[in-house]
């Protein structure tokens, strides 16, 4: 018998990609039951954002992460669990995945992918970044028999990559107010970018299609441009020209060992802004279609950049 997703449990959902993701779930039609299991805490601070869920049909159940008498009371009944949890929480995906695999009625686990590719080529291993979300993938590997598993891999959010790390601007990016471009190397690089709101519509397009996607890692992107191109794009708005700095890819990998060992918390952020420059966002072919998102069904970059200039990046 087909599978299909009807009753959705949502971990980190109130996040950065979470409030995106959720969202896109919440006005899916036709509609799936969801639930979001976040934290006593989160509950009484983010009352404004889940009474504007609430509105749209979720439900919310309180409880601790770490806590597995808490998972698995929220688990009872559900079929299908999306984890959207930051960096800080990945680890606690494993217990997550091995309660999910131990309750019957769960058939589907998305653990917190969103973001660069972390099985890209023989070097992901070895990026410091990566360490986490690869002892999640061995995990399921080794330990999962049950439960279908898919990763949503979107490659870095254009609406994160554009804004320049404050103090590490050279690694890339735009800082707005100002007109400045920092790009790496000559600028004529390509990166694929998902937008935010195409990162939920990606995992709607998922759900909507569980043969496609079980157990694979999608690659799924908005667009795939340069720098310049994103560039001219900010020309072309603003009717203005932009100062452009220009920093070689050898002076990034510098800029890159500097920042860990000085134990910069921003130093993830250089490393994964060199491995896009890299090429660690590029494929002979992405899997959009696999789910059934076609080109026009995906955000272009002029919108992106107009939200990015209008200051609506992060914002839902």
């Amino acid at each position: 018998m087909a599978f299909t997703p009807s009753k959705i449990l949502i971990f980190g959902g109130t996040g950065t990609i979470g409030q995106f993701i959720t969202t896109s779930i919440l006005r899916a039609k036709p509609a799936f039951e969801v639930l979001l299991f976040t934290s006593p805490n989160t509950a009484s601070t983010k009352t404004e954002l889940l009474s504007k869920w609430k509105a749209e049909g979720l439900s919310v159940v309180t409880g601790d992460v770490t806590n597995a008498d808490d998972v698995l009371s929220a688990y009872q009944g559900v079929d299908t669990v999306i984890s959207c949890v930051g960096r800080n929480v990945l680890q606690h995906q494993i217990e997550l995945i091995r309660l999910a695999e131990e309750t019957p009625s769960v058939k589907w686990f998305f653990p917190s992918e969103y973001g660069t590719d972390i099985e890209h080529n023989d070097k992901s291993p070895y990026e410091k970044p990566h360490q986490i979300k690869l002892k999640v993938r061995a995990f399921v590997r080794d330990q999962v028999k049950r439960l279908k598993v898919t990763y949503v891999v979107t490659g870095p959010y254009f609406d994160m990559w554009v804004n320049a790390i404050p103090g590490l601007e050279a690694a890339g990016g735009f800082v707005h107010d100002k007109k400045e471009a920092y790009v790496i190397g000559e600028g004529d690089d390509k990166v694929g970018f998902c937008t935010m709101w195409d990162v939920g519509k990606s995992v709607v397009a998922s759900l909507r299609n569980p043969e496609a996607a079980f157990n694979k890692a999608l690659k799924v992107q908005s667009f795939v441009v340069t720098p310049n191109e994103v560039l001219a794009e900010y020309e072309k708005q603003t009717g203005a020209n932009w100062k452009v700095t220009k920093t070689p890819l050898d002076a990034i990998r510098e800029l890159e060992a500097k920042s860990w060992a000085e134990g910069n918390p921003k130093a993830t952020g250089v490393t994964l802004r060199r491995i896009w420059a890299e090429g660690g966002t590029l494929y002979a072919k992405n899997d959009n279609e696999v789910v059934g998102l076609k080109e026009e069904d995906m955000e272009p970059l002029s919108l992106g950049v107009k939200r990015a200039l209008d200051g609506r990046m992060n914002t839902i």
